[in-house]
């Protein structure tokens, strides 16, 4: 089978992964890359052998040599450009989130019915080894029905700045940059049950700390003090199969330590997803901790995305259906804009 030629557009530092896993892939041709700084998609393109530098996303698209491509860029540009690649004739992989809005949303899920092209949202922790072994466990059975899980990512120091502290360009804080991998993951092993409420808080009480010494931290590589997002998110939600999802996600907050847990409870056992996997279960009137003997019991950032570009460039050929299809990416809109709207209104948001 032919090569997929790949073009990337947005350089920046999420970049890095697509374009590592992308060479990692021997059915990947990179053709291009794209980025509104020509220097820095120029020294990308060197770096991984891309043949072709552009400035504007549409002279991209416009070359009938690229198959598919990378969205990479900042979040109120995934929708338009994920329409104009589609539109383009293109498949396409689109960073989390899918959009900022669910009307944008819709309008993606609109384009991807009418050109018959993949869209792939990257859920990459879904490709994670742990959540793939977990998934058969889960598929079989073993436990039950999953009506409780808990989601926490929270960092005492880390906003990144940038267009991440920038709402316009964002869409949001910690909720939309690191919840969605943990309402994702969480609401993916349920069984992606439909929404039926929602209840959420957003904080602006700290900014991002910018005076605090002594304490590295990821910056965004436009990275600048202005911040326009929450400090910390939280909430509960409700869905139609009277499961239930209680989440918190902060960039700052006055805490020991960072924390990162994911847990889901079933009715035959229950699991801590991270930040190791172990499976809770029953075996003769004894409750067991099973852990199981695999090569990474926490998700590998480099592993995941290959797993996820791997999966992507099947799905291009024909070979795969997208485990991460575009409706997925209309529901946890829902999800991310009925948080920031209960919290807001400081009433239960009801679907």
């Amino acid at each position: 089978m032919s090569k997929v030629r790949i073009g990337v557009i947005g350089a920046g530092s999420i970049s890095e992964m697509h374009l590592k896993a992308y060479a990692g892939n021997p059915e990947v041709e990179l053709a291009a890359i794209c980025d509104l700084n020509g220097e820095r998609a120029k020294t990308k393109a060197e770096a991984y052998g891309a043949g072709k530098v552009f400035t504007d996303y549409k002279q991209l698209l416009a070359d009938p040599d690229i198959d598919a491509v990378s969205v990479c860029t900042w979040n109120n540009s995934h929708a338009a450009i994920s329409i104009a690649a589609l539109e383009a004739g293109k498949h396409v992989l689109c960073e989390k989130p899918l959009c900022k809005t669910v009307e944008e949303a819709l309008q993606v899920e609109a384009a991807v019915a009418r050109s018959g092209k993949t869209l792939q949202i990257g859920y990459v922790r879904r490709y994670g080894t742990n959540v793939r072994v977990l998934k058969k466990f889960i598929d079989a059975g073993e436990l039950g029905e999953i009506y409780y899980a808990k989601a926490t990512c929270l960092r005492r120091l880390g906003n990144p700045g940038g267009w991440f502290s920038d709402i316009e360009r964002s869409g949001g804080g910690p909720l939309i940059d690191l919840g969605v991998h943990i309402i994702d993951l969480c609401w993916y092993l349920m069984g992606k049950p439909r929404v039926k409420s929602i209840s959420g808080n957003a904080y602006r009480k700290l900014g991002n700390q910018s005076h605090i010494q002594h304490l590295d931290y990821y910056k965004a590589a436009d990275y600048n003090e202005h911040n326009t997002v929450e400090d910390l998110a939280n909430a509960l939600i409700r869905f139609e199969n009277g499961a239930s999802l209680l989440v918190d996600v902060s960039f700052t907050l006055q805490t020991k330590k960072d924390e990162f847990a994911v847990k889901l409870y079933g009715d035959k056992g229950g699991v801590e997803v991270e930040p190791e996997l172990t499976i809770v279960t029953e075996r003769h009137d004894t409750i067991l901790n099973i852990t199981p003997q695999i090569d990474h019991l926490t998700f590998d950032f480099e592993r995941g995305f290959q797993n996820e570009i791997d999966h992507f460039i099947a799905c291009c050929q024909g070979r795969e259906q997208t485990i991460s299809p575009v409706q997925d990416g209309v529901e946890m809109m829902k999800m991310l804009c009925g948080i920031y709207e209960s919290a807001q209104s400081g009433e239960e948001i009801r679907f």
